[in-house]
């Protein structure tokens, strides 16, 4: 029986025998909207515009009953919390067919689950469906919303993410972001990143050095010319392949947010983002990268030691942070915890002593676990006198500008997150960063600090494989079915 919706949420209701044929309509649907936008775009150009009804996002639905069963008790996500009709419009499902078919699959095999796909009542803007259409000059532009729908930034939101809470109407929410979220996302995506969104993976390293990125370069071709990787892809999406020249030169200007990507089969690979200084780097990237629901983030970067007995070169791996940073504090207030997530400390723990090689009390003498401060100030030096207290009270050990951003916002989109620092001066004790010393501290340890990173990525892939990577303490008391 076909699922009573509100005529405001979506028609054309077809219910589908399984998550691939769900997928394939959704695939359909999407289509059929796109080209009729890009046609009459085309029109448009030509100056023959027409007016006609808006191409919409395809809408996915299901119907959630218990019967007999609860569903399963040891996963982080493919379960609701009650019995009824789950709902959300769909971007580009070509992209997420490995996601949508796990998250379906996931609902059928654990529920008696009925998927419907139809049409929603929110229109594709034209500037998500066809990129050329904002090249056009200024007064063509304004012209344009008479003959087109254009973004509206009321429909992409975090209000799901944030606090559980729907705008309706009609059913739950099946994810935590709409298709105008999602799209608006990939949008920034590629302008911050330079590469495509299709090239991210599923498992992310940020970065706020370009040494780490010139490591990255070096390993990724490595890896591809060794047959052990699919590609490897820089900014301005120049692809590498074994045996074949590169697809473009490389880029004369980078991005803001320099992106490369380890590509495996079904994005499993590693994606690199130097995000460069500061929080707000670091909020945008993450707001924007969490639409691609990666298995897990991390932060490998530099930090401040500020424990007397810490050596240049040392580890941090934070299992707790000051948040200073202040860009997340009305999504997250900071009263909020943000816990550590275990099994990305394990294999933090695991990878820096696989590659340094150190075990016991010498892996204890270099590996330091404790309270990340991060700052939205660079030179926090100056008014050390005034937060010395909170420091001293929060048992702080490294401070840094970006990672308690990450994982805030890792915790706040329900996507693993951890961070493993490198002490790269002292400033409480009077080593501080100059160039000759900071020059001979990269030298060492940016090759090193890389491939703990790597390491623990591919430890966290055999997690996420496994079905043990992501934890139940991401998610709410109401959550979506969906990753």
């Amino acid at each position: 029986m076909t699922p009573i919706l509100s005529d405001d949420v979506a028609t054309d209701l077809q219910r589908c025998d399984s998550p691939e044929a769900a997928y394939q309509r959704l695939v359909s649907l999407y289509d059929e909207a796109t080209g009729d936008i890009e046609r009459a775009f085309a029109d448009f150009a030509k100056g023959e515009p027409k007016h006609g009804p808006d191409p919409v996002y395809p809408y996915l639905c299901a119907d959630v009953n218990y019967d007999d069963s609860l569903g399963s008790n040891t996963l982080a996500f493919g379960k609701v919390t009650s019995p009824g009709r789950y709902g959300t419009t769909i971007t580009q499902p070509r992209l997420f067919h490995n996601y949508l078919i796990e998250q379906l699959t996931l609902l059928t095999q654990y529920y008696n689950t009925a998927i419907y796909v139809g049409r929603s009542r929110t229109p594709i803007p034209l500037t998500f469906a066809v990129e050329r259409a904002s090249s056009i000059d200024a007064k063509r532009r304004r012209k344009l919303i008479e003959y087109f729908a254009l973004p509206r930034l009321d429909e992409a939101h975090d209000r799901i993410a944030d606090g559980g809470e729907w705008p309706g109407p009609g059913p739950a929410p099946l994810s935590l972001f709409s298709a105008s979220r999602v799209d608006f996302s990939l949008h920034r995506l590629r302008h911050y990143s330079g590469t495509d969104p299709r090239y991210f993976q599923n498992f992310v390293l940020f970065t706020n050095y370009q040494r780490y990125i010139d490591e990255f370069a070096v390993y990724g071709h490595n890896e591809v010319a060794a047959g052990r990787a699919r590609a490897f892809v820089e900014p301005g999406n120049r692809v590498i392949e074994q045996g074949k020249e590169p697809s473009c030169p490389p880029l004369l200007k980078q991005p803001q947010m320099p992106t490369y990507h380890l590509v495996q089969p079904n994005s499993m690979g590693i994606t690199l983002v130097n995000i460069g200084v500061g929080p707000s780097n670091a909020k945008t990237i993450t707001d924007h990268l969490a639409v691609l629901r990666p298995h897990v983030w991390l932060m490998v970067g530099h930090c401040g030691g500020l424990r007397a007995n810490q050596r240049l070169g040392d580890y941090v791996l934070a299992h707790a942070y000051l948040r200073d940073d202040q860009v997340l504090d009305e999504m997250l207030p900071r009263e909020i915890p943000v816990p550590p997530i275990a099994e990305v400390q394990l294999a933090l723990t695991k990878a820096v002593s696989e590659v340094t090689g150190g075990t016991g009390q010498v892996l204890k003498e270099r590996l330091r676990t404790g309270t990340v401060v991060t700052t939205d100030d660079r030179n926090w030096e100056l008014r050390y006198a005034e937060q010395a207290r909170r420091f001293n009270q929060s048992r702080a050990i490294a401070i840094d500008m970006e990672s308690a951003t990450i994982a805030a916002n890792g915790y706040r989109f329900r996507v693993p997150y951890g961070t493993l620092l490198c002490v790269s001066d002292r400033p409480l004790h009077g080593e501080i960063k100059l160039p000759g010393m900071a020059d001979a501290f990269y030298e060492e340890r940016v090759s090193q600090h890389l491939q703990i990173g790597v390491r623990a990525l591919e430890l966290l892939r055999k997690e996420a494989q496994n079905g043990t990577l992501h934890s139940r303490k991401l998610r709410s008391f109401t959550e979506p079915a969906f990753r």
